[in-house]
């Protein structure tokens, strides 16, 4: 009989590419993965991954057996899900991916709020800025507070289910005294140093999609995907800057926040979760609690501070 463990890193490692990749997703050294894989090609008597490269790429049974994998992983899930609807208890551990743009604003009160209600989950939050529904789809991580910017199609695979949060919209940051936060025409930032996201990541693209709809092309002084550096060069009116707004800290000091008035930039901000026909009380307060504190997010962008 197939061991289920066996098949679950084969999935990780036609998902990395490598076993050193998978090795490091699954906790495992790289010995122990090889030792896996070559006790599942004893299981079915025939080779599954051969080299390519500097990686490995799976053979025709290799494809095949992955098929089946993938259905075998999502019933045992299913199954796991089904027992702990019917004790309808939260478990002890879960996995939370989220960005780390939105750590102040819902991460931090939704964890808070969840361990009072329930101090018993030990929960890990991975905060990264890459894609983590494929981690999800793995079962390296149980809930994914991700983003999808408005211009991009929705990739979401279909063994996901998505909860949508907040519709998140980019505000116009300055320096205290440079403006008085009322809405700001995009067009008007053609002539500013601008502190943007590189142009390959999903909010860069979204950026330079709405100038150039705007009738310009930004000009990007400083290029930088990080949200704290873009924020302490507007602070020290070296540039204007870009940035959803549950990212920005409303205690801060020394920034003026606007709306733009004209080509609204915005993410959507969700939770995803593996699906099954069952819901598990762990991811499901999970979710509840990122609900819960999205929902305290004001409708209307900051007053001026």
């Amino acid at each position: 009989m197939l061991d289920v463990r066996r098949l679950q890193t084969l999935r990780t490692v036609a998902a990395r590419g490598s076993l050193t990749a998978a090795a490091h997703s699954l906790g495992l050294t790289a010995g122990a993965v090889s030792q896996q894989l070559a006790a599942l090609r004893n299981d079915v008597g025939v080779d599954l991954l051969r080299p390519d490269g500097r990686t490995v790429a799976l053979t025709e049974a290799g494809r095949v057996l992955l098929a089946h994998a993938d259905r075998i992983v999502a019933a045992v899930e299913e199954a796991e899900s089904a027992v702990a609807a019917v004790k309808d208890t939260v478990g002890a551990t879960a996995t939370l991916a989220a960005l780390p743009s939105t750590v102040t604003r819902i991460v931090a009160p939704a964890l808070a709020a969840l361990g009072a209600r329930h101090p018993r989950l030990a929960l890990t939050c991975l905060l990264t800025d890459q894609a983590q529904l494929q981690e999800l789809t793995l079962g390296t991580v149980d809930v994914v507070l991700g983003q999808r910017y408005h211009h991009l199609p929705d990739t979401t695979p279909r063994a996901v289910d998505v909860s949508p949060l907040v519709d998140d919209p980019l505000l116009v940051v300055t320096a205290a005294g440079g403006g008085d936060g009322r809405p700001v025409a995009l067009r008007d930032l053609a002539a500013r140093d601008l502190a943007v996201p590189p142009p390959a990541t999903d909010c860069g693209q979204a950026v330079l999609q709405a100038c150039r709809q705007a009738g310009f092309t930004p000009t990007a002084r400083y290029v930088t995907a990080d949200i704290t550096a873009q924020l302490t060069l507007a602070r020290a009116g070296l540039a204007t800057a870009l940035v959803p707004r549950t990212a920005i800290d409303p205690t801060m000091p020394g920034i003026r926040t606007a709306p733009l008035a004209d080509h609204p930039i915005r993410r959507l901000l969700f939770a995803a979760t593996r699906r099954t026909a069952h819901a598990d009380p762990t991811t499901g307060a999970v979710v509840t609690a990122l609900r819960a504190a999205a929902r305290e997010l004001p409708a209307e962008a900051q007053e001026s501070r």
